[in-house]
């Protein structure tokens, strides 16, 4: 059976993994075993996958992403050149914690920038944005904006990845899309 995805001949794929179709992955990029990448994404130069992490579909890695198990993507994800996520809270090289991995959640449509570090077992809302080399240290809401070291929240994003600027009335209009969301108790909600 030919299969349905690309990988470029210096690509190492695991067993156990499952690809979707209309899936790319480039030069030098390693899938470790029992991983889930879903349909049409696309995994940079020099991506690791480690063991049993899950990409949804439309996920699309950029080069030198290290993505450690205990992450989880959900669809139409964007992680940013050299971005990382962490999975043990407080590794030391000389103790064994992998039974201690934390869980990391980026949710559906969330960008994470180059070079931006995601500290484990804090999730990444719905359609956010993760600044370029920001460190994440909390949970992320969803449409949130957020940058720095650590990251903190500077204002909202649409689902088409512009900053929403919200009205007297709580109302802001996404000037690509013309969606609309309205701002009710610091959350976004689109309309």
């Amino acid at each position: 059976m030919e299969k349905e995805y690309f990988t470029h001949e210096t690509a190492v794929i695991d067993e156990n993994c499952k690809i979707g179709k209309g899936t790319k992955i480039w030069h030098f990029t390693h899938i470790m075993s029992d991983c889930i990448i879903g349909e049409k994404c696309s995994l940079g130069q020099n991506v690791v996958v480690s063991p049993k992490v899950v990409l949804g579909n439309n996920v699309k890695v950029q080069n030198n992403v290290s993505i450690y198990t205990g992450v989880i993507c959900e669809d139409d994800v964007f992680l940013g050149p050299s971005m990382v996520f962490t999975n043990i809270i407080n590794p030391r090289s000389a103790i064994i914690r992998k039974d201690q991995y934390a869980e990391t959640l980026v949710k559906k449509g969330a960008s994470i920038g180059a070079n931006a570090t995601i500290v484990c077992g804090n999730n990444i809302g719905e359609f956010s944005f993760v600044g370029a080399g920001a460190v994440v240290t909390k949970d992320v809401p969803p449409y949130a904006l957020v940058v720095g070291n650590p990251a903190k929240q500077t204002g909202w994003m649409s689902e088409f990845g512009h900053r929403l600027n919200f009205n007297n009335e709580g109302i802001a209009v996404c000037p690509e899309s013309k969606e609309k969301y309205k701002l009710e108790n610091n959350k976004v909600v689109k309309f």
